[in-house]
């Protein structure tokens, strides 16, 4: 489990293709630290297992189905990617409850300058629109922030200038991908009202 609360910017240092799988490895100063082989870190809001630590890298062996439903497989040498460690039961949850199961990925559409932040506008695929909810979180790469303007296939998020320094969405614009999480609590809500019409019809 995760918060959206990322931790810092890792860096791309090598890709490798393993046996159908790719092995990325990816620097970092505060996430390796207390880290162990076997620990689950969210890359981008993917949550990856490390296999290797090696000075200051850590490297993930991530599957095509990830690579498929995600935007790691965008991923070069040098790219930047947000970092977060699972979440320990006894430290404040800043962001909201995060699987690192990415559901979708959704792409920017604009990205201005608006009331002392960014506004980012991120279109989506419709099958996952019922999960956008006005004011509900929803984790952009791993980020917790809050849904809003929902409009046809879009919705916006609203970005303080911290948050645009210290994680990817500062690097990000028009026609950039992202990794989308829908909020989980949701995705139950919706399936159990689901399952109950079934019933009933």
């Amino acid at each position: 489990m995760f918060t959206g609360i990322i931790e810092e910017l890792g860096k791309i240092v090598r890709i490798e293709n393993l046996k159908g799988n790719r092995l990325l490895t990816i620097g970092a100063q505060k996430v390796i630290d207390l880290t162990k082989i076997g620990d689950s870190i969210a890359v981008n809001g993917v949550c990856l297992t490390v296999v290797k630590i090696e000075n200051k890298n850590l490297s993930f062996e991530v599957i095509p189905e990830t690579l498929d439903k995600t935007n790691l497989k965008f991923l070069k040498v040098s790219d930047s990617v947000n970092l977060e460690r699972s979440l320990k039961f006894n430290e404040r949850i800043g962001g909201h409850l995060l699987s690192g199961h990415i559901d979708t990925v959704g792409i920017i559409r604009k990205k201005s300058f608006t009331l002392g932040g960014y506004k980012f506008e991120i279109a989506l695929d419709k099958d996952f629109l019922p999960f956008i909810v006005n004011k509900g979180s929803v984790a952009i790469d791993g980020i917790s922030l809050t849904a809003a303007n929902i409009k046809g296939n879009t919705f916006s998020v609203y970005i303080i200038p911290h948050t645009l320094k210290v994680t990817t969405l500062g690097f990000k614009g028009p026609s950039s991908y992202v990794n989308i999480e829908v909020d989980m609590l949701g995705k139950y809500v919706l399936s159990l009202l689901k399952s109950q019409q079934t019933v009933i019809s």
